[in-house]
């Protein structure tokens, strides 16, 4: 009973007044609780609403009320964080063992501070274990350290020498893991960056993959591992070479169902993600469609990881030419609470999938909505940075609407900003799917719009495109749906009518 004691007296003796966290269980309408279920309910809502809200007018004095109320609850919030629910198999696995090592070396701390010497080595031995279990090399130089200094101020001479020889063996370890670690680092940032970045950093990468290489073969810790391991996903993705990635991906899931990987550490959701990726990039879409599937189930959907997981998915879809099923999915993804409070960029591109879903999926009659998303379509600029791999596809989705509108100058003027952006953007020897794909699409004004005289014309351009392989991901522009697909789409539009010129307006 004296350990039990011993926390008791710790406990009663230094508890604050007031605990810090909010009882969110709570029926009781204070102005916290109220606070964080406005917020909860509403996260778009503005400082005025809240305040009109829980203060009834607007007043300077409210506005100062209701700062001082949201510095509270954002310190209970904060705390509130010790408390929650890490258990749920579609959050990333290891964050739930991670914070119990965590856990126990924030309450050793207290208690050593608080001489408990006994309950703090007991709870450093489960700490230790539980890091060796997980490889948490750095949390397992901690509880070592801490557990070898208590033993030299305890004098305790055997423990202090066996915890000396874990200690340095762990160092050497996490040394090991650093070096792995700074390499992966620097190639991600590069791999981030421009496209030049990217292609500069190729060359280097076989060299770092076989450092990488021999450091896991020297620590055999799941930490170089899964380095080594991910850059080499990165390179073959460079390359363009996703059969390779199939085959690593699938090779890495059957090692982790042989015990072979850490299941404590593993990520099962980036090897998910990378393996039907893979099967879209390597025009295979049916293929990946049914593991998307299955796949599904262990992504979390308040996670940034599912809506990543779930545009490949809606690819797939398009790629299948499956577009009622992409429809479907991207219903679904909207639905979702988080879809709003994802970043600008990605809700732009959710817009160009969604404008695409709808130009092949037309309703019997033209929504608001619909016209709202061609005129968003048509407003995009001709070529902007920051949809860099996208600048193709909303080019060729705003030429289909004027085509399916038999607008002539539109789509002249369409025609010749892609001509001048295959100028000026598509000149390297990656690019030659999507400049395959423009000089189609110059044919049909050859042919005078004429269909059968452009699929005639461009059968042999069309057979190239179909056997050049999609290029690797640091030069590639998106496909939402293949080019031949595209292909087919317009020689159907031009079968319906061709472009015809807008009739002056008398005087």
């Amino acid at each position: 009973m004296n350990e039990i004691a011993n926390l008791v007296r710790i406990v009663t003796s230094r508890s604050l007044a007031t605990l810090p966290v909010l009882d969110l269980r709570s029926r009781q309408g204070n102005k916290e609780n109220q606070l964080v279920a406005a917020l909860a309910k509403t996260p778009e809502t503005t400082q005025l609403q809240v305040v009109k809200s829980l203060y009834g007018k607007a007043t300077a004095a409210n506005v100062r009320a209701l700062q001082k109320l949201q510095g509270r609850v954002r310190n209970k919030l904060l705390n509130q964080l010790y408390f929650l629910d890490h258990s749920d198999t579609r959050l990333l696995v290891s964050r739930r063992y991670e914070l119990e090592c965590l856990d126990l070396l924030h309450k050793v701390s207290i208690l050593y501070a608080e001489r408990e010497y006994k309950l703090s080595e007991r709870l450093l031995q489960r700490c230790l274990k539980e890091a060796e279990k997980g490889e948490f090399t750095q949390y397992m130089v901690q509880s070592a350290r801490m557990l070898r200094n208590l033993y030299a101020e305890q004098q305790q001479r055997i423990a202090f020498k066996q915890l000396s020889k874990v200690l340095l063996r762990a160092q050497q370890l996490l040394a090991w893991e650093d070096e792995a670690e700074q390499l992966y680092s620097e190639t991600q940032m590069a791999l981030n960056g421009t496209v030049a970045a990217r292609r500069a950093v190729l060359a280097l990468m076989p060299d770092r993959m076989a450092q990488l290489e021999a450091l896991y073969r020297r620590a055999r810790s799941f930490t170089t591992y899964n380095v080594w391991y991910r850059l080499r996903v990165a390179y073959e993705e460079l390359q363009g070479n996703y059969q390779e990635i199939i085959r690593v991906t699938a090779a890495a899931s059957r090692r982790l169902r042989d015990g072979k990987l850490n299941a404590r550490r593993f990520d099962i959701r980036f090897n998910h993600f990378m393996s039907i990726y893979a099967y879209l990039r390597s025009r295979q879409p049916t293929q990946g469609l049914r593991l998307a599937e299955d796949y599904a189930r262990d992504f979390h959907p308040s996670s940034s990881n599912w809506f990543y997981f779930q545009e490949q998915h809606v690819l797939l879809a398009l790629h299948a030419q499956q577009y009622e099923r992409a429809q479907l999915l991207l219903n679904v993804i909207i639905k979702n609470p988080a879809y709003l409070i994802q970043r600008e960029a990605a809700l732009q591109r959710w817009d160009l999938y969604k404008a695409y879903i709808e130009f092949v999926l037309p309703p019997p009659r033209t929504t608001a909505r619909q016209r709202q998303m061609a005129q968003w379509a048509l407003q995009l600029p001709e070529y902007s940075r920051d949809k860099r791999g996208h600048n193709v596809a909303i080019l060729v989705l705003q030429l289909l609407h004027f085509l399916r509108e038999r607008n002539l100058e539109a789509v002249l003027l369409r025609l010749e900003r892609l001509r001048k952006y295959q100028q000026r953007h598509l000149y390297e020897p990656t690019t030659l799917r999507s400049r395959l794909f423009l000089r189609l699409l110059q044919l049909i004004v050859e042919k005078n719009f004429n269909a059968p005289q452009a699929a005639e014309r461009g059968t042999a351009m069309l057979q190239q495109l179909r056997e050049t392989p999609p290029p690797g991901n640091a030069f590639a522009e998106v496909e939402i749906i293949p080019y031949e697909h595209l292909w087919e789409l317009v020689l159907g539009l031009l079968r319906e009518g061709a472009p015809v010129a807008n009739e002056p307006v008398a005087q």
